[in-house]
């Protein structure tokens, strides 16, 4: 095999990995969203009230939230392959047990189990595509991590409910057997066992005040999502929250050996992402949740119909993948990040436009155009966030911006829906749609103030990566 076949086959392993990657990180994204158009039926076979399947809900999300920081240590310990393979087969178990649950408790104790698996799924599996994957193809490594974020939340409501109307709620979890059958042996083959700093002693007390301080906060997250707010268990929560988030900062930046290297923060290009970046992603995940409430409440569209009008933001994100490299390699990410992100905004403040008698053509317009805005500033802020990092720095990197994107990712839905609480109480006297209207304006409001970071990036920031996009 002559040198030019050699790299040949070479850029093929990493492609092959990074779709790997891309699967299971797919099988997480999608668990989270896919049943919640199942909660009723669940609720039935359980014989408890729907609002009770809140928890198996939340729990997944929380549990994800807790074990993400210490997913980079156990990947430097135990050796990235043999965690990414021991992590999808803890979840593909722990997702056929779900299907098998008979009651609420042991649907729920299931559900942290599979968040256990996913919270080392993801990081993990971005850790390895990182460490394999040069400078100038990380554009089209993460372009290919990217897509679960974009494309699960879409199909997760149409495909749940699809499920179960014309199945049983158990199959929402019996998909995950054969992606995680194909995942394993897949994952055995071809995920280096890339290995980082193994000496350094688990940071237990960091370990305790930064999973706190992400459960109180996601649980806060999850009580502002429901039809009805505790109030006082949720001012309490975050309090607390933020209070673990100040003692485990502080003990971040005091510790030689800490669960979080803040180091990162310093490399203003990885800042940006933290910053800006999770605002977005805070903007971007609201949307999802609010589209079909919206559709349902003042549209009067079936739950069926109202996860199908997902599809043309799925369709925007699919489309804009073919044309992302190109318009990073012409442009840079300053220039893409600052006109992108106002197109964003101004795309998810066009959803406020929408009406009930609107042709369904302009109206799948208007979210085609969101998809396509999303899915661009999801990649580059992705790409962007390790392309001024030290591969020696890259497991630190990774872990904290995992840690960040959920936490952004969970109080998205939050934002969602303190906003739509606030169209309400606004306009109490208005049809239910003007209610949405404002919670639209309110979400494109913080997705706008997530770009003001971007103008203070260097014009020639990640400028090495979006030349080899």
């Amino acid at each position: 095999m002559n040198s030019t076949d050699s790299e040949e086959f070479r850029q093929r392993g990493l492609g092959a990995v990074a779709l790997l990657v891309a699967g299971t990180f797919f099988m997480e994204n999608l668990d989270a969203t896919v049943i919640t158009p199942a909660i009723p039926q669940m609720a039935a076979s359980f014989a408890v009230p729907p609002v009770a399947l809140n928890t198996g809900v939340s729990a997944y999300m929380l549990t994800l939230g807790v074990f993400i920081p210490a997913s980079g240590w156990i990947a430097d310990r135990f050796g990235a392959r043999r965690v990414f393979a021991s992590a999808i087969v803890l979840f593909t178990l722990a997702s056929w047990l779900c299907g098998h649950a008979g009651g609420l408790a042991e649907f729920v104790a299931m559900r942290v189990l599979q968040g256990i698996g996913g919270a080392l799924m993801v990081p993990v599996g971005r850790l390895v595509v990182l460490r394999v994957t040069p400078k100038q193809r990380l554009v089209q490594a993460i372009a290919t991590l990217t897509w679960p974020a974009l494309v699960a939340p879409v199909l997760g409501p149409p495909l749940g409910g699809l499920l179960a109307q014309q199945a049983n709620w158990r199959w929402i979890f019996y998909l995950n057997l054969p992606l995680g059958l194909l995942a394993l042996p897949a994952a055995l083959l071809l995920v280096p066992d890339t290995r980082g700093q193994a000496g350094e002693p688990f940071d237990w007390r960091g370990f305790v005040l930064c999973a706190g301080a992400l459960l109180a906060l996601l649980s806060v997250a999850d009580m502002l999502a429901g039809p009805r707010v505790p109030w006082i268990p949720a001012t309490g929560a975050a309090a607390c929250g933020l209070a673990l988030l100040f003692l485990g900062v502080r003990h971040l930046q005091r510790s030689p050996h800490p669960m979080l290297r803040l180091s990162a923060l310093r490399v203003p290009s990885f800042a940006v992402t933290v910053r800006g970046g999770s605002l977005f992603r805070m903007g971007v995940s609201a949307v999802p949740f609010l589209l079909p409430l919206m559709f349902q409440l003042g549209f009067g569209y079936t739950p069926l119909q109202a996860g199908g009008m997902l599809m043309a933001v799925f369709a925007g994100n699919l489309l804009m993948k073919l044309g992302t490299t190109q318009v990073l390699r012409r442009f840079g990410f300053r220039r893409v990040l600052v006109v992108n992100g106002l197109l964003n905004a101004c795309a998810i403040a066009a959803c406020a436009g929408l009406g009930p008698g609107m042709p369904l053509a302009l109206v799948c317009a208007v979210l085609f155009a969101g998809g396509m805005t999303r899915s661009m500033q999801f990649t580059a802020f992705n790409t962007l966030a390790f392309a001024d990092i030290e591969p020696r720095a890259m497991t630190a990197a990774n872990t904290l911006f995992s840690a960040v994107f959920q936490l952004a990712m969970g109080l998205g839905v939050a934002l969602g829906a303190v906003a739509w609480h606030a169209g309400t109480l606004l306009a109490p006297q208005a049809a239910p749609a003007f209610a949405f209207r404002i919670a639209f304006v309110l979400v494109a409001a913080v997705s706008l103030l997530g770009v003001r970071d971007s103008f203070a990036l260097h014009p020639h920031a990640g400028q090495q990566v979006a030349r080899g996009a």
